[in-house]
């Protein structure tokens, strides 16, 4: 399947849990083309069930999702084929004391055939995903003893290792130094230049507003959808989170005062 389809179409989604607790409500949105959009919105508004839905990870109640014209629930290996995946970092296991090469092997090995062994190119790769995420020079250090900034770039050469056509990414600038959200930020611009569609989600709009193409305003439903300018609105805003949001512009940029700190 090719650039016919649509990058990402989700058609009246729901996603309820235990019949009674929506998660996301009538979730109706069409990416057309390679765009870096980043989805916000307060704690609980669905932010991370929609990555996951997309991922084919949960199911829809009602409604439907495709992405590159595969059905989620039916093609879901087709699409984590084609999608990198940086799960929550707090969230993430790394009881065995993996190096950092083996942790970005992770992103290569569970798409090759048993007995999954690599071979001289998949260790190249890694080494080129390290490379471009500025972490090359730490291949061999513990995963466990690195920064939180840096752990967060090795897991993005992780998703990056099988050269994705869209990334998913959820909290990646969360606990992380401002150096360190600095240099994510400039290697997603740079994926986004080269044809990569980026969906990240995010619990401030603040840091990435000069990044991105789109916002998706979410609270259970698509409360807004569209670029920077018609997105970033206090009462836009203030809907969205139940409580009056102030809007500060500066140097023509807006930025919003949301007081949400987690996702």
């Amino acid at each position: 399947m090719g650039s016919e389809h649509p990058v990402i179409e989700m058609n009246s989604l729901w996603v309820v849990y235990d019949h009674t607790h929506p998660a996301l409500v009538d979730v109706s949105v069409v990416v057309d083309k390679p765009e870096f959009i980043i989805v916000i919105g307060p704690n609980g508004a669905g932010k991370t069930t929609l990555l996951k839905v997309l991922l084919g990870m949960i199911k829809p109640t009602k409604g439907w999702a495709r992405v590159f014209g595969f059905d989620v629930v039916r093609e879901a290996e087709e699409i984590r084929r084609l999608t990198g995946y940086v799960p929550q970092r707090d969230i993430i296991n790394f009881e065995v004391p993996l190096s950092v090469k083996d942790v970005v092997l992770m992103g290569l090995l569970p798409k090759k055939r048993i007995p999954r062994i690599p071979s001289s190119s998949d260790l190249k790769r890694v080494e080129e995903a390290l490379e471009f995420v500025g972490m090359g020079d730490l291949w061999e250090e513990k995963f466990s003893d690195l920064s939180g900034g840096q752990q967060q770039r090795v897991l993005l050469a992780r998703a990056l290792v099988s050269e994705p056509k869209l990334l998913l990414l959820d909290e990646p600038l969360s606990a992380v130094d401002v150096a360190s959200q600095d240099a994510i930020l400039r290697i997603l611009r740079h994926l986004r230049e080269e044809g990569t569609t980026i969906v990240m989600v995010s619990h401030d709009i603040n840091p990435v507003v000069e990044y991105v193409d789109k916002i998706m305003l979410l609270n259970k439903r698509v409360v807004a959808y569209g670029t920077p300018s018609e997105v970033i609105r206090e009462e836009v805003f203030s809907e969205a989170y139940g409580y009056k949001v102030k809007i500060i512009e500066h140097a023509g940029v807006c930025y919003a005062i949301t007081g949400d700190v987690h996702a």
